[in-house]
């Protein structure tokens, strides 16, 4: 599944540069988002942890149906599991918070190609790691970046000829290891997001 999501990913990529001759309109967006997020391995996954995202994107358009765009997001991910103590049992929430920079091939769609799809790599940047209840640091214990493949559809909703707000869903699962070290494997992000923002035309 996941060889045939990057053909496709390099397909789309390849279309989308013939289009080039034609240059578009840019968009500038700033968003906020609600996150649900865990890690797994191969064989299980732990509890959802909520938390949020924001940032801003740029959007270039190569043609009327095809887009490059380009985000820097403030990113909450991680985990929650009960955990054993002396004392009893207790929810642990493992929060890892990321600068998550999303490359995403655009396609526009509908009759005024108001929906969109769009899809690629990301790169996570660790900013830090801790346990929410007790303000524990593991962020030693997790590797400093996180790779990965998002996914999204939304709509854009048209207020003025310069701006736009947008509603979207958005996933990303994770390629690599989360951990530094783990005696069950590999195990890897991923994360589902609702996201409400603007659209402003710049050119």
């Amino acid at each position: 599944m996941k060889k045939l999501f990057i053909t496709a990913l390099f397909a789309v990529g390849f279309s989308a540069l013939s289009f080039s001759q034609d240059k578009g309109k840019v968009e500038f967006g700033v968003q906020i988002g609600y996150n649900s997020s865990n890690v797994s391995d191969s064989e299980d996954s732990a509890d959802n942890l909520s938390g949020v995202n924001f940032g801003v994107s740029g959007d270039y358009y190569f043609s009327d149906r095809w887009s490059l765009k380009v985000r820097a997001l403030y990113d909450q991910k991680g985990w929650e599991e009960l955990i054993a103590t002396e004392t009893g049992v207790m929810d642990g929430k493992f929060r890892m918070t990321y600068l998550t920079v999303p490359v995403m091939a655009n396609w526009h769609f509908g009759s005024k190609r108001n929906w969109y799809l769009n899809f690629g790599p990301y790169v996570g940047f660790l900013l830090k790691a801790e346990e929410t209840e007790t303000g524990f640091d593991f962020k030693e214990g997790i590797n400093s970046t996180d790779f990965g493949l998002a996914l999204g559809i939304g709509v854009k909703i048209p207020v003025s000829d310069k701006l736009k707000i947008f509603l979207e869903f958005d996933g990303q699962g994770g390629l690599s290891d989360a951990f530094k070290s783990s005696e069950i494997g590999t195990v890897q992000n991923s994360r589902s997001s609702f996201n409400a923002g603007l659209n402003f035309l710049l050119q």
